[in-house]
């Protein structure tokens, strides 16, 4: 059933979705109800149209999920600009920043993670390693090792001032 109807139920959703993303979560949605209800799935061609409708009802949902993450995200974004002023103000997009970023992606996700909980989240070590799910000395020797690792990136770009991940994060402006 998969084999036969599966590129036709994609080009349904990729002419129903915003993305191509969208259109393979729908399809994989349909041929996951279709196993949990297989019983209940027509023979033959019966099949294919049986299968058509769930991929209406699945993309209906979604598109009714995505309007209302979108109205969320809205209300979300209004309470933020009404109670903390403009939202822009979180994300500095200057150079210093920029080279900040770039050099945390360049670590590993260990490295950004303890490095971001400290610097960041305002974490101690101690509670860092609380997130983590590590003790406190392996965080401290994390954390250590991790910013010498994002210095050294750093340096080969420019020689830079790293107070600015001690106290605040460069997304936000803060010194």
């Amino acid at each position: 059933m998969y084999e036969e109807h599966w590129q036709a139920l994609f080009g349904f959703a990729c002419r129903r979705a915003e993305t191509v993303e969208d259109a393979a979560d729908v399809t994989s949605e349909v041929f996951l109800v279709a196993w949990r209800r297989i019983a209940e799935v027509p023979l033959g061609q019966q099949a294919r149209l049986w299968l058509f409708g769930v991929a209406r009802l699945t993309m209906s949902n979604h598109l009714r999920g995505e309007r209302r993450r979108e109205r969320l995200g809205d209300a979300l974004l209004s309470a933020v600009r009404e109670n903390h002023g403009d939202a822009d103000r979180w994300f500095d997009r200057d150079e210093s920043a920029e080279r900040i970023r770039t050099a945390l992606g360049k670590l590993s996700e260990a490295d950004r993670e303890v490095i971001c909980l400290v610097a960041w989240e305002d974490l101690t070590p101690g509670q860092a390693a609380h997130v983590l799910g590590i003790n406190a000395t392996a965080a401290r020797t994390r954390l250590s090792r991790a910013r010498r690792r994002l210095k050294a990136l750093l340096d080969q770009q420019s020689p830079v001032e790293l107070s600015r991940l001690a106290i605040g994060s460069p997304w936000r402006g803060q010194s």
